[in-house]
């Protein structure tokens, strides 16, 4: 019997732990920018009756929940471990962002990212100041994304928002793509679509063809930074459709 050839296929898995929020659906999505050499391992915290605005958020912030998450993820001994929430890493400001991050190596992560801060690394990689922004938000949580931004150095020329407070990830994407569209400015160098709990993966190229410019995405950008501190965003490549971020390695 010719023995199986195995050249080519990964020996070993790079794990990445992935916090993400109670209600947080798309799992799939974060799959789709992964290399064959990658897993994801996911945890979620626990559930919050409440809708999706400023109060929610501030309670996704939980740093005991958080580190709870995270101690159990890294008993599988991810390279990394992300938080996949942009309003619950945004919602404190730059400071509330690297102290979840902080937290969260002080729980045992061997390197740690959040959305927000994915999103400031990958502004910086690719040299935009001046950004629109998409979200499904309420008006209150797009505006805290805005400030955010504006603490991180970059002027928000622009921003639209579908003032949605419950199953964002029902929205399709026709919408989004109207949404982009709406929120896209002459003076924009990028435009930002926010929530991890949006779907986006589909269409980015598309819109980045369409609009002359870089569209990031929440999921994209955390998916990105992560693959970045495990040293793979070059084995990522064939899978990223067009999306120039993936050109770039933090």
């Amino acid at each position: 019997m010719k023995p199986v050839d195995i050249a080519g296929v990964p020996q070993q898995q790079v794990g990445i732990g992935m916090v993400c929020p109670f209600d947080m659906a798309l799992d799939r999505e974060l799959w789709r920018w992964m290399p064959n050499s990658a897993s994801i391992y996911f945890t979620r915290t626990g559930f919050i009756d409440a809708p999706v605005d400023v109060d929610l958020c501030r309670d996704l912030n939980n740093h005991a929940e958080i580190a709870a998450a995270v101690r159990s993820v890294t008993s599988v001994g991810p390279r990394v471990v992300g938080y996949a929430c942009a309003s619950g890493s945004f919602v404190y400001g730059m400071t509330g962002a690297r102290e979840l991050s902080n937290c969260m190596l002080a729980a045992g992560a061997s390197a740690s990212v959040t959305t927000s801060e994915a999103l400031v690394r990958a502004l910086d990689v690719m040299g935009v100041e001046r950004i629109a922004v998409a979200t499904p938000y309420t008006s209150a949580l797009t505006g805290l994304l805005c400030d955010f931004l504006g603490e991180a150095g970059r002027t928000v020329v622009s921003n639209a928002g579908l003032g949605r407070d419950h199953e964002i990830w029902t929205i399709p994407y026709a919408v989004t793509c109207d949404l982009i569209r709406s929120a896209d400015h002459p003076d924009a160098e990028a435009i930002f679509v926010s929530c991890t709990n949006l779907w986006t993966y589909e269409i980015l190229g598309m819109m980045e063809a369409e609009l002359g410019k870089p569209v990031l995405s929440a999921n994209q950008v955390t998916a990105w930074a992560t693959l970045s501190e495990a040293g793979l965003v070059a084995e990522s490549l064939p899978h990223t459709g067009g999306q120039s971020l993936f050109s770039r390695v933090a």
